[in-house]
């Protein structure tokens, strides 16, 4: 009952942080409401009779809000895979994004931004909006099998082999998409830059419906693991003498997984480390029980990326930096020190 109490404790402090941040980020930008305060202002949203400008309700309901919950939904998302892949893996670099997953699906959607208009005439009308976000979710999943099928023999998983594989995939990545930039009209290009660097900027309700269903969907079915992850941290054979049922376990981080990233970099494009600072973060913290990091990473990922997002409009206005650009910098340097702390165990 005490460790219940404490984990919601911990749960309740962290959506506090969060429900701040949205706060600050919500107010905070390059448009400055300079004709009433926040607190008329947010009041004034949900008043009907409201004398707020109609711009400035614009930029709070068509551009930031939609923004800010993209970021919760995309963050905590990210955060969420890279935790359940770190516990199936049993090793904290397993990340989508050093695993190559990130990069399998930025790979499939750049080939869709190119070469979509030579696709969508073979394949149902029905299906042409959601293409993008289809064709993320085949890169990410086959890359996500190809890494599982290489790395692991006979329920072990090689860490080495493992991470070679990441780095191949996201190597031929590279060179198929500077292949498609070298052949991209103009406007094309511009679409490839912004699934390369990762931002928010096209954020809107209608996207968000689509990631909050999928989202939840996972959620369903992953935030309920922390027990299996804890039991397969001993190893997968003594997991199931346990009576895990780990390969069901295993099929569904794997579909969920790459699930939740294809869809994230289909929306906003490449955006790196966030499911590897925040597991690692709480692990450091609340050592590895997956009971309670798996909620709170859901949290904090939604934290991280939100902060991410509002220093990266606020920093250098009116121009925003690219969110990838900020989280590669705050996550570079964890990875560093996650190779140093384990590097006796990869020799």
């Amino acid at each position: 009952m005490q460790v219940q109490n404490k984990r919601f404790a911990y749960l309740l402090i962290s959506l506090t942080v969060l429900l701040l941040l949205a706060v600050v980020s919500l107010y905070n930008g390059v448009y400055v409401f300079e004709k009433h305060s926040f607190s008329e202002i947010f009041t004034g949203l949900f008043s009907p009779d409201s004398t707020i400008d109609p711009a400035e309700r614009f930029v709070l309901v068509d551009l930031r809000l939609p923004r800010i919950v993209m970021g919760i939904l995309i963050g905590s998302a990210l955060a969420v895979s890279g935790t359940c892949l770190q516990g199936m893996f049993r090793n904290a670099l397993a990340t989508p994004d050093l695993l190559g997953i990130t990069a399998g699906a930025s790979l499939f959607a750049a080939i869709t931004i190119v070469l979509g208009k030579y696709i969508k005439p073979y394949i149902p009308e029905v299906m042409h909006y959601s293409l993008l976000s289809i064709m993320a979710f085949a890169g990410a999943l086959v890359t996500m099998v190809a890494v599982y099928r290489v790395s692991t023999q006979n329920g072990r998983t090689n860490v080495v082999m493992m991470l070679l594989t990441g780095v191949a995939i996201t190597a031929l990545g590279f060179a198929v998409m500077g292949l498609l930039i070298y052949f991209s009209s103009e406007e094309e290009l511009r679409d490839l830059t912004f699934w390369n660097l990762g931002s928010l900027s096209g954020a809107s309700w209608q996207k968000n419906s689509i990631l909050a269903v999928i989202i939840t969907v996972s959620y369903v079915l992953l935030l309920n693991k922390g027990k299996a992850l804890n039991a397969m941290m001993l190893g997968e054979k003594d997991a199931q003498h346990l009576g895990i049922p780990v390969e069901t376990v295993k099929k569904q981080i794997v579909l969920l997984t790459a699930l939740m990233v294809g869809t994230a970099v289909a929306f906003a494009g490449t955006i790196s480390f966030v499911g590897l600072i925040v597991p690692y973060i709480l692990r450091l913290l609340f050592k590895s029980d997956y009971n309670l990091i798996l909620p709170l990473a859901a949290v904090w990922g939604s934290t991280l990326l939100l902060g991410a997002d509002t220093i990266s409009r606020t920093i250098a206005p009116p121009g925003e930096i690219p969110i990838g650009v900020l989280t590669a910098l705050m996550g570079a340097p964890i990875f560093i020190i996650i190779l140093i702390r384990s590097r006796k165990q990869m020799v």
